[in-house]
């Protein structure tokens, strides 16, 4: 077994400073040295995992392969270093809590006061090492929140008794805010400061800081940060704001940040990596000319990290093609039939969004009818596939009132309807199709040319499915069933032949696109757009 070192990542001063970014950013950088490295994010809440938060509370819900509903940056990591994250890669204060409960009622405790130290401290440490033990070089773990929030104490606490007991394989970065002032036309570093002082307080000294700003740091801001935080000049990492995050791992290389991390762990220092295959993305990301413009139609559009995973996997299978699409996100309740011809006339593509709920769905049948008839490319994820199906009920089949059990439970039309293993499901958490499930893709598939394989396992999370009861009536009027769960018999993937390039999946192929290895559904659907 290796002897894994551990490195921390905490935040202060603010939070969305880019703790995810920047942990995705380093990983991705001792990959490019050949060290295996895992990321976890430990998330202060006391819910057990963001599966029935709202996306307007915490953004976008990432599922892993082994069915783990996670935290949005898991999909950050993923992306940045193919790495394939699990259950263990995401633990939040409610998990937490829950097992230690659940050890006291059994009795595991020999009948003594469970308190945060040491019993609650004991489990945070166990779940970090519990990564180490898989082989990995280095665990890099993200403690979410800001240093100094009564939720984020116990694993600050928890840090500070993994360096002492593991004494030279743990090291902290600490990621804050350095403010520009425009009115005295300086960066502050007064915050900064004051968030390291924080840090001390609870007995952890950082051994990096990395300073966001918006703009360039002068060697006075890192003179000084270094002189009243305790850190070598040399440990005073810039990270300026970039036009795109994928330029970060390649700012972070700029500032060494990897070859003070290894100077930390007392490693060799060999040659730089030189991320040609990155950089390349990162120029036709930011340097292409947009040629193709793409409607997102969803619910959730006042809040882009909703659908973060869609937009990352439009960029992914752009800059693969050579091209930036310029992406378009369209409240689906301000659809409706007399000004969806106004509002989606412009657009080469249109992608309509999964969620949950009846809120908005009639803006996304009236939107799927408009490019059904008149031959936009089209690509419905989750519930964008099941109005699509909805859709083809009513205004193809006559079905009237058509709709999903999940909208409206007494339709005389339940295209879309429950698994009949969940129909005596009452709570709402974990209780999906979750994780990744088979596939069987049959010949005259669209996708099949770019997955270049007919067995493929995609991501799920719903709990409604089209009923098989009605899939000879589907296919005989032209919608077609090119994609097959081989297990269940369950639909996977509905196409029209006839169309220009009309796709709904019952999966989120957005859950496994990555920048070097952009997902052959978004490549297909943007191939068909550029047309």
């Amino acid at each position: 077994m290796k002897n894994s070192r551990y490195i921390f990542i905490t935040g202060g001063v603010t939070s969305s400073l880019g703790k995810g970014i920047i942990s995705a950013s380093l990983a991705k950088l001792l990959q490019e040295r050949g060290y295996s490295v895992t990321i976890q994010k430990l998330d202060p809440y006391i819910n057990i995992d963001p599966g029935t938060l709202n996306p307007y509370e915490h953004g976008e819900c990432y599922v892993t392969d082994d069915g783990a509903e996670t935290d949005l940056d898991l999909g950050h990591y993923e992306r940045f270093t193919d790495i394939t994250t699990s259950q263990a890669n995401n633990v939040t204060t409610g998990r937490i809590y829950q097992s230690v409960i659940n050890k006291e009622r059994k009795g595991d405790y020999l009948g003594k006061t469970v308190q945060i130290i040491p019993h609650i401290t004991d489990e945070i440490k166990r779940r970090i090492k519990l990564l180490g033990k898989e082989n990995y070089d280095f665990v890099i773990t993200e403690i979410g929140g800001t240093v100094g929030d009564i939720e984020s104490f116990p694993y600050i606490e928890a840090i500070r008794q993994l360096k002492w007991e593991l004494e030279d394989r743990v090291i902290t970065i600490h990621l804050t805010l350095v403010p520009y002032l425009s009115a005295a036309k300086e960066l502050k570093t007064k915050p900064t400061q004051h968030s390291v002082k924080l840090m001390l307080e609870s007995g952890v000294q950082p051994d990096i800081i990395v300073l966001r700003t918006e703009k360039p740091l002068t060697s006075g801001v890192r003179e000084k940060v270094a002189k009243f935080c305790n850190v070598n000049i040399g440990a005073v990492i810039e990270s300026v704001d970039v036009s795109t995050i994928y330029e970060v791992p390649v700012l972070m290389q700029k500032e060494k940040l990897d070859e003070v991390v290894l100077k930390k762990f007392h490693l060799e220092i060999k040659t730089a990596p030189p991320l040609k295959k990155w950089k390349k993305i990162v120029k036709i990301i930011k340097n292409a000319e947009t040629k193709i413009k793409i409607a997102v139609v969803g619910k959730y559009v006042e809040l882009p990290d909703a659908y973060k995973s869609i937009n990352e996997s439009l960029i992914h299978a752009g800059a693969h093609l050579s091209f930036k699409p310029e992406i378009h996100y369209i409240h689906s309740e301000k659809i409706n039939n007399d000004n969806v011809q106004d509002i989606l006339s412009a657009f080469d593509g249109v992608l309509v969004a999964p969620g949950f709920g009846h809120r908005g769905v009639e803006g996304k049948i009236d939107t799927i009818k408009y490019v059904r008839e008149n031959n936009i490319p089209f690509l419905g994820i989750c519930l964008g596939m099941q109005c699509a199906v909805i859709e083809f009920a009513r205004n193809v089949l006559n079905m009237e009132n058509a709709n999903s059990t999940e909208m409206h439970p007494t339709t005389p039309f339940p295209v879309i309807d429950l698994m009949e293993e969940q129909k005596s499901v009452i709570n709402l958490g974990g209780t999906m199709r979750l994780g990744a499930y088979r596939c069987k893709l049959k010949n005259d598939s669209k996708l099949i040319e770019e997955y270049a394989t007919s067995e493929i396992k995609e991501r799920h999370r719903h709990r409604y499915e089209f009923n098989n009861k009605f899939l000879e009536e589907f296919e005989n009027a032209g919608m077609k069933a090119t994609g097959i769960n081989p297990d269940s018999d369950l639909v996977e993937i509905f196409e029209i032949p006839a169309h220009k390039w009309f796709t709904g999946v019952q999966f989120h192929p957005e859950y496994k696109s990555t920048v070097l290895k952009p997902h052959p559904v978004f490549i297909s659907f943007l191939k068909a757009c550029k047309k």
